[in-house]
């Protein structure tokens, strides 16, 4: 879409004056906290770009970023490697920072099919998606709040490496408005139509705006519930209100206000001119191309596609795929990198908090080459232009390059964190290419022995300038003076009848079991074994949707069974506090499943129980097993010496089970009792309109809170009792896939 500013507007009229973070909390730093925030806050003060803070599970990492915000007083990007332990972080920082800014920035897809080729089948894929409103809103709020102010916290995924509209554009769109400037309504709502905002004086949301007279009310996209009034008095604006979005009534009367966008992406009518024109020249080039070289059907189906894209901006603005042309909408030239939402922080100082970074920083890294394989398939038989490969996700290098201090935060970090937590490092090490370069392999990397700097170095004596320091703060004193999981090993011969038997005891005094397997089919066979020996147990693999899993671990907790069988999902963001035994079978098959990261996690599940302990079954002990030996001695006589010092009696973490998603069942329901699966029998009677407008109003505001799977099972449940009822909507047009018969041989 294009504007065309009459406005000229100065970037000082748009940036407020800096407010310091307020750290709010009840709690004061406790256990190797306070050590840990006075030595990252000194490191990034010195300048350095890169630390880590190595914590164990259940130590307040997060109370500790949040510190070290309030210290530094950077506006600060936090990224987290999906989007549920995203929302999770994102809702305690919103109650440490209540006073600040506190955004949140993932993808805003439900779901979401990428445009795909299959050669093979010559099958073409269209794209597909629904969009989440309430998370388009809140990354519209995000690039707000990161432009025009600077007590910002943005917790991202990986999202924030992904395309969008250029800052700068965004940026000139911008429409302030005061008491007493001087514009015309018309004036003022064709600047508001330039902005992307639609007229409509019946159907009042967000990203509309409706006329009465001389008084115009917006609802801005960012904003949930408030509308903004504008008052005029012939040319000129006399008032301006915050109103309650579906009442009317007055907030409160303010004496400015800014509009954004209510898009993502804007560019002006110059730029959208330059861009058809450059498009109109890549095609007929590309087409040249495929013609020279015999591929007529490729030919025609680019110029058809390209031809119908370039009519729908001409007449609308806009068309279907058209972050597919960024490159010629923002006149970047071949191969530059993409706007993403770090160029939004580039001209302010800013600071990157990686979470679990051991798992975040590969997963930025790999980004790059799964979206060019899947285009370069797209260009190579024309349904694109050369030109789409540019709209992609950062590379590794670039992301490194527009991030100038960084925190890494883990309580297994990697080589690539180890290694670069060091004050004479201002770049970054690339390890593996560095590993070629010296003739090291990865393995030997990951011996690396590297000093951490704990409890036993003091705040004065930790110097983060000092050549070759490395910049590793240990956090493992746990506030509740609980200490890490006692390990024992035992035979893989038998171990079957050891875990049952183990199992037995922790039933008996009411506490949970894990259970670790290496393949599903294993986890499958065992649950059905265990089952047969009376034993309350469930198992958990990737085959199970999100909705269930989560529904699986609640249960768990509610002790509704007592043991759960898994495999790699039974690691890092699971908060399991009454699980006080951990079996990891066949621990001595080294491999992604058994290695030293994979081990320490999953052993650091028992972590929150005061009898959390953890049995390995293995003949040998592999690396990663010695290393876990090693990690967890080192670890439990810190933190029994702590305690011993400070007379601290250990207590297992105490927290509440969360809701069942399964809202309405059968001794649970707002409206009339109804069955576990909302399933009516035809002699049941019930108002299934007033039960489906309950809901739908779960549903609304789960996804507010940023429940996802709950209001994803609520979405099914509707669903399912409206198929019951009879209330279904007619059935729409399944959406067939697009198929390019292949070419026949002719003479």
């Amino acid at each position: 879409m294009f504007f065309t500013s009459a406005l000229d507007v100065s970037r000082s009229m748009l940036n407020v004056l800096p407010m310091p973070f307020q750290l709010a909390s009840d709690y004061q730093p406790a256990g190797d906290q306070a050590q840990a925030i006075a030595k990252l806050t000194k490191s990034i003060k010195a300048g350095n770009a890169h630390q880590t803070l190595l914590g164990v599970t259940g130590s307040g990492k997060t109370f500790t970023m949040a510190n070290v915000i309030q210290n530094i007083g950077k506006p600060t990007l936090i990224m987290s490697h999906n989007k549920t332990l995203a929302a999770q972080l994102y809702s305690e920082f919103k109650n440490f920072f209540p006073h600040n800014a506190v955004e949140y920035f993932v993808s805003y897809f439900d779901y979401y099919q990428p445009e795909a080729y299959i050669p093979r089948t010559d099958t073409y894929i269209e794209k597909d998606s629904s969009i989440n409103d309430e998370i388009e809103r809140m990354r519209l709020s995000t690039m707000g709040s990161v432009l025009t102010r600077q007590d910002v916290i943005v917790v991202a995924s990986v999202s924030c490496i992904y395309g969008l509209g250029s800052p700068d554009d965004y940026e000139s769109a911008m429409l302030p408005v005061w008491v007493g400037k001087e514009i015309g309504r018309d004036e003022f709502l064709k600047e508001l139509v330039n902005l992307l905002f639609e007229r409509n004086d019946i159907a009042f949301g967000r990203g509309k705006f409706r006329v009465r007279g001389d008084v115009v009310e917006v609802h801005p996209a960012y904003l949930d519930e408030t509308a903004i009034r504008v008052e005029f008095f012939g040319d000129e604006i006399e008032r301006i209100s915050t109103i309650d979005s579906l009442r009317g009534t007055v907030i409160d009367r303010i004496e400015s206000h800014t509009f954004f966008p209510a898009k993502q992406f804007v560019t002006d009518r110059t730029k959208m001119k330059d861009a058809m024109h450059a498009i109109k020249k890549e095609c007929a080039e590309q087409v040249a191309a495929f013609e020279k070289a015999g591929k007529l059907i490729e030919a025609q189906r680019l110029k058809m596609r390209t031809d119908y894209d370039l009519e729908m901006m001409e007449e609308m603005g806009f068309c279907q795929g058209i972050e597919n042309y960024s490159r010629h909408l923002t006149g970047r030239p071949p191969g530059a990198r993409p706007y993403t939402l770090l160029d939004f922080f580039a001209e302010r100082d800013f600071m990157l908090m990686v979470d679990e970074s051991h798992v975040s920083i590969p997963q930025i890294g790999g980004m790059y080459e799964g979206d060019r394989s899947r285009k370069t398939v797209l260009v190579d038989h024309g349904f694109r232009l050369p030109s789409a490969l540019d709209n992609r996700p950062l590379k590794f290098p670039e992301f490194m390059e527009q991030t100038m201090q960084r925190l890494y935060v883990s309580a297994t970090p990697s080589v690539f964190e180890l290694a670069n937590s060091r004050p004479d490092n201002r770049s970054y090490i690339d390890i593996k290419r560095d590993a070629e370069a010296r003739g090291l392999d990865f393995l030997t990397l990951k011996k690396m022995k590297v000093k951490t700097s704990g409890s036993d170095e003091s705040v004065e004596d930790f110097d983060p300038t000092k050549r070759g320091k490395p910049l590793v703060v240990e956090q493992i004193i746990r506030p509740t003076g609980l200490l890490d999981p006692i390990l024992h090993l035992k035979p893989l011969k038998g171990q079957i009848d050891e875990t049952i038997e183990l199992c037995r005891q922790r039933v008996e005094k009411n506490e949970r079991v894990l259970v670790t397997t290496l393949t599903k089919k294993t986890a499958e066979d065992l649950t059905e074994y265990l089952v047969g020996v009376d034993l309350k147990v469930r198992y958990l693999h990737s085959d199970i949707d999100a909705v269930e899993r989560v529904e699986i671990l609640r249960a768990l907790r509610a002790a509704e069974f007592d043991i759960l069988v898994g495999i790699n999902l039974l690691r890092e963001g699971l908060d399991l506090p009454e699980v006080s035994l951990v079996c990891i079978l066949d621990a001595d098959k080294e491999g992604f499943l058994r290695n030293e990261t994979s081990l320490i996690q999953t052993a650091g599940r028992a972590a929150r129980h005061l009898n959390g302990e953890c049995v390995l079954f293995c003949d040998k002990i592999t690396d990663s097993i010695q290393r876990l030996i090693d990690v967890t001695e080192y670890r439990r006589q810190k933190q029994q010496e702590y305690n011993e010092k400070h007379n601290i009696t250990p207590q297992s973490v105490i927290r509440k089970v969360q809701e069942s998603l399964h809202t309405y069942d059968e001794n649970n329901s707002k409206g009339r009792k109804v069955n576990m699966g909302l399933v009516a029998e035809d002699d049941m009677v019930f108002n299934a309109t007033e039960v489906l407008r309950e809901l739908e109003g779960e549903m609304q505001e789960a996804a507010s809170k940023l429940e996802f799977e709950r209001a994803a099972h609520l979405r099914d449940q509707i669903k399912q009792l409206k198929e019951k009822a009879g209330l279904t909507d007619k059935p729409a047009i399944p959406k067939k896939k697009v198929t390019y018969q292949a070419r026949k041989k002719g003479k």
